[in-house]
C-alpha cells in the first residue's frame, strides 16, 4: 500500500509542480521572486501554526466520531491514525483518507465499513462550514452566490436523505439488486448504520460547528499572508475568498483542487483589483504550501512513526 501512496504523491507533486510553473510563467517569473523578497518569512511559522491547529481541531472531530461508534482505542493510536491520514490530503475530495479506516481495522480489528462513514461525515461538516463562511462573503461581495448555494443545498439534500431511514433503506434495497452488489450487503448495512448515527442533530451541529472553528484558522493564516503584502482586504474577504477557493476545487474532484484552488485564489484577487498578478501568485503558492502541502508533510512523517510503532501498512482485507 505504502508504494501506491508514494506513486500517487509524486505524480501530485508533479502535477502541482507544472500547475505551479504555468502560474510562475504567466505572472513573469522574476515579478514573482520580487514578491516573495518583499514577504515577512518570519510569518511562516504563524501561519503554520493556524495550519497545525486545524489538524488538531479536525482530529478532536475525527476523535469524538470514533467515540460516537463505540470504537475502543487510545488517544495517541487515534492521533497517529489520523495524523497519518492527512498523507492523502492531495486525493480527490479527500477520500484517499480512508486509510484511516484501514489502520483503525489494523489497531482494533473494528471493520472498515464501520468507520468509513466517518470520512464522509468530515467531508459533510467540512463542507457545510465552508458553505458557511463563504455564503456570507457572497452576500456581502455579491459574488459567487448561486455556487454556493447550489453546492450547500446539495449537501443539506445529502444529510436528509442520510437521516431517512426509511428512504435510506429502500434506496440500499434498490441498490443491492445489482448483483455485483450482493456479496457487499452487510458491509453497506453497516455504512449506513454509521453514517445514520454520526449525522444524527447533536453530532450534525457540534461537529459541524468545530469545523467551522477549524477552516476559520486556515483562513485566518490567509489573512495573515494577504496583509503581510499590502493587500487591503478585511478578514470577511479574506475568510470568503479562502472558503470559496476551497470549495469550487474540492467539487471538481481533482487531487486536492490543484489548479483551480490555486487559479480561483488568484483570481479573486486580480479581479477585484486587489492586488497585481505577481502578488497574488506568491500570496496563493505560500497559502498553499502552508496548508495543502504542509499537511500532506505531517502525514509522511505520521506514517513513519506509525510504521515504526506498528510495522509495515500492507493491504490484507482493505475491502471488509
Amino acid at each position: 500500500m505504502l508504494e501506491k501512496i508514494k506513486k500517487k504523491l509524486f505524480i501530485s507533486l508533479g502535477v502541482a509542480g507544472l500547475i505551479y510553473l504555468a502560474f510562475t510563467i504567466y505572472a513573469d517569473y522574476n515579478q514573482v521572486i520580487f514578491a516573495f523578497a518583499q514577504f515577512e518569512w518570519f510569518l511562516i511559522p504563524l501561519v503554520l501554526l493556524l495550519s497545525f491547529l486545524n489538524y488538531i481541531s479536525r482530529f478532536i472531530k475525527w476523535d469524538y466520531y470514533l467515540s460516537v461508534l463505540n470504537v475502543k482505542i487510545k488517544k495517541i493510536d487515534s492521533f497517529s491514525i489520523f495524523m497519518s491520514g492527512l498523507i492523502m490530503s492531495v486525493t480527490p475530495g479527500k477520500m484517499g483518507e480512508l486509510l484511516k479506516s484501514y489502520l483503525v481495522k489494523q489497531v482494533t480489528g473494528e471493520p472498515i465499513s464501520k468507520t468509513a462513514p466517518i470520512i464522509l461525515v468530515e467531508r459533510i461538516t467540512d463542507f457545510l462550514s465552508l458553505i458557511l463562511i463563504a455564503l456570507i462573503g457572497a452576500y456581502i461581495f455579491d459574488y459567487g452566490r448561486m455556487i454556493v448555494i447550489i453546492v450547500g443545498l446539495f449537501f443539506i439534500l445529502l444529510v436528509v436523505i442520510i437521516s431517512n431511514k426509511t428512504l435510506s433503506l429502500k434506496m440500499i434495497s434498490l441498490l443491492v439488486k445489482i448483483k455485483v452488489l450482493q456479496k457487499f450487503l452487510s458491509s453497506i448495512n453497516s455504512a449506513y448504520e454509521s453514517s445514520y448515527i454520526l449525522l444524527k442533530p447533536k453530532p450534525l451541529f457540534l461537529m459541524s460547528t468545530f469545523s467551522l472553528i477549524s477552516w476559520f484558522l486556515e483562513c485566518l493564516g490567509y489573512y495573515i499572508i494577504l496583509i503581510n503584502f499590502k493587500v487591503d482586504v478585511s478578514i470577511i474577504w479574506a475568510s470568503f475568498s479562502y472558503a470559496f477557493a476551497t470549495i469550487v476545487g474540492a467539487i471538481t474532484m481533482l487531487p486536492g483542487g490543484l489548479g483551480v484552488t490555486e487559479g480561483s485564489l488568484t483570481f479573486l484577487l486580480v479581479e477585484n483589483g486587489l492586488a497585481t498578478i505577481d502578488v497574488s501568485v506568491a500570496s496563493t503558492f505560500i497559502i498553499r504550501a502552508a496548508t495543502l502541502w504542509f499537511a500532506v508533510l505531517v502525514g509522511i512523517i505520521s506514517v513513519l512513526f506509525y510504521q515504526k510503532r506498528y510495522g509495515r501498512i500492507t493491504v490484507d482485507n482493505f475491502n471488509e
